[in-house]
């Protein structure tokens, strides 16, 4: 007899809050920084799909599940050599070569952590709540899976803000609600750091700024982490003329991307004299991996005491 649920399902989402919500009948869960999955398990046979309905199964031949019938949702996490999660190697599975996949596999093997139950045996769940469905988790998750951790004390999910990448909340008594932001928020974790402006990338529109690149010094000098964007209309347009007196004449280039061209990995260079604090929630391999956002221009910060060391705190 096949599943009850089969795929394509839409995993529940969440909406972003800013602070974790209080008050009772929440439990919070870590954050974790890597593919939603879900994965229908009927015996030997796995299928493991996307966050969007795609299937992953062939990226990932390492990840086993214990035998039965029943469905997750969860993450397929990559941990590096120190622990911790690598989100940059994690995409480098995704590949069209076979050969390529199983080297990876076997060089950096993933896991899958399991939060939550859709379907067990012949009896679909998605009604339940959020608490019972926890509860029969608990029964059904074994190694090689991972389950993840949860508490309903905000105090004890409060060091996931810092040590993790944030908190996922989830009203107790909510039904599972496929491919809806409703019973769920997300708190990400937010940082600041003082950061060196070490050029501009003009935007789409012409005369505009797109974005800035940003660097901190080490030892060896001053090195590129990130970028910041999301700018107001305006203030694209007013800031080619306040960093046209600081351009040295040369251009730089961004890291290979597999989603832009060189014209558009291409930035015009500042001598290193500006500085911006800004704010971001995620770092991987010394870089800020999603955009950061401008908090305050630091005209009272010197440059030379913007230190990578900054993104170890």
């Amino acid at each position: 007899m096949p599943l009850p649920l089969s795929p394509p399902l839409l995993p529940q989402l969440a909406k972003s809050a800013k602070a974790l919500p209080t008050g009772g009948g929440w439990v919070y869960e870590p954050k974790w920084d890597g593919f939603r999955a879900i994965a229908f398990v009927d015996g030997e046979t796995v299928h493991l799909q996307s966050r969007n309905g795609r299937p992953l199964t062939r990226y990932f031949p390492e990840l086993r599940f214990p035998p039965g019938r029943y469905v997750l949702d969860g993450e397929i996490v990559l941990f590096g050599a120190d622990g911790t999660q690598d989100f940059d190697a994690l995409g480098q599975r995704i590949h069209p070569a076979e050969t390529r996949i199983r080297m990876l596999a076997e060089q950096t093997p993933t896991r899958f952590i399991a939060f939550d139950l859709l379907a067990e045996d012949d009896e679909v769940l998605l009604e339940l709540p959020q608490r019972e469905r926890r509860a029969r988790l608990e029964t059904r998750v074994d190694k090689p899976v991972d389950l993840t951790p949860a508490t309903e004390d905000p105090a004890e999910a409060e060091p996931w803000l810092q040590g993790a990448e944030g908190v996922i909340a989830k009203r107790q008594e909510a039904r599972y609600c496929p491919g809806e932001r409703v019973g769920m928020v997300k708190i990400k974790r937010v940082r600041t750091i003082d950061a060196v402006v070490m050029g501009w990338r003009p935007g789409k529109e012409e005369g505009t700024v797109g974005s800035l690149i940003l660097g901190l010094y080490t030892d060896d000098g001053l090195h590129e982490v990130g970028h910041t964007s999301g700018f107001r209309a305006a203030e694209k347009r007013e800031l080619p003329a306040r960093l046209a007196q600081y351009e040295t004449g040369r251009r730089g280039m961004g890291e290979p991307s597999r989603w832009a061209n060189e014209r558009e990995l291409e930035w015009i260079e500042l001598r290193p004299e500006l500085v911006v604090e800004v704010m971001f929630d995620h770092t991987s391999n010394g870089r800020i991996r999603h955009g950061a956002k401008i908090a305050r221009w630091r005209e009272d910060k010197p440059p030379q005491e913007c230190r990578i060391e900054q993104l170890d705190q």
